[in-house]
């Protein structure tokens, strides 16, 4: 016998947190923003056969200030780095970013003075993702790897709860081990540890 059974049908319990990190993670659009051969990659993401539009992200915004992700798709040069920073710094809060490739996590095989060796040297990075360059496949599961990140993130007062000793962020694993039967009994072993 709970509040649910004296409440009319219809009637969702939920906190404001969980509604608003769903709405956040449900319309990510990310900013139009290739740097090199990763941009074809995630051009194929957008494109009919993997199709973003089913995760909310069919529109890629030319805008950084209607954009709230950021998918550095490529490598960085030192003269991008200052655009980059510019195009983070027009995007509005909250803001997320992707490193897609290796090039953009860590400088790839370009160990020269003209690439930035990883682009987390200029903005915040939430998601690296590897491979060179990484197929549509590994930029969905980044992608819904940032969904949980956004869910689990806390909202106004609960933003301390980071800054508590005994704060543990979510672990990501990937989809395919997260999906399966044994990921999905460790899953609730860990929830209820």
């Amino acid at each position: 016998m709970g509040v649910e059974e004296k409440l009319p049908s219809g009637i969702v319990l939920t906190s404001v947190e969980k509604v608003v990190n769903w709405s956040r993670k449900s319309s990510l659009w990310p900013a139009t923003f290739g740097l090199a051969c990763c941009a074809i990659e995630m051009m194929a993401t957008g494109a009919g056969r993997y199709d973003l539009a089913r995760f909310g992200m069919e529109v890629f915004r030319a805008s950084p200030r209607q954009a709230d992700l950021m998918i550095v798709a490529g490598r960085v040069s030192q003269k991008m780095a200052p655009v980059v920073r510019q195009i983070y710094d027009q995007m509005p809060e909250p803001k997320w970013v992707i490193a897609m490739g290796v090039c953009a996590s860590s400088g790839g095989m370009f160990n020269n003075y003209a690439i930035v060796q990883g682009v987390d040297h200029i903005v915040p990075v939430d998601i690296y993702l590897p491979g060179c360059p990484p197929r549509p496949e590994m930029l969905m599961d980044a992608i819904l790897k940032l969904h949980d990140k956004i869910s689990e993130e806390p909202l106004g007062s609960n933003a301390k709860r980071r800054e508590a000793h005994d704060y543990r962020p979510r672990q990501l694993v990937a989809s395919s081990e997260r999906y399966s039967k044994d990921g999905k009994k460790a899953a609730r072993a860990a929830s209820e540890a």
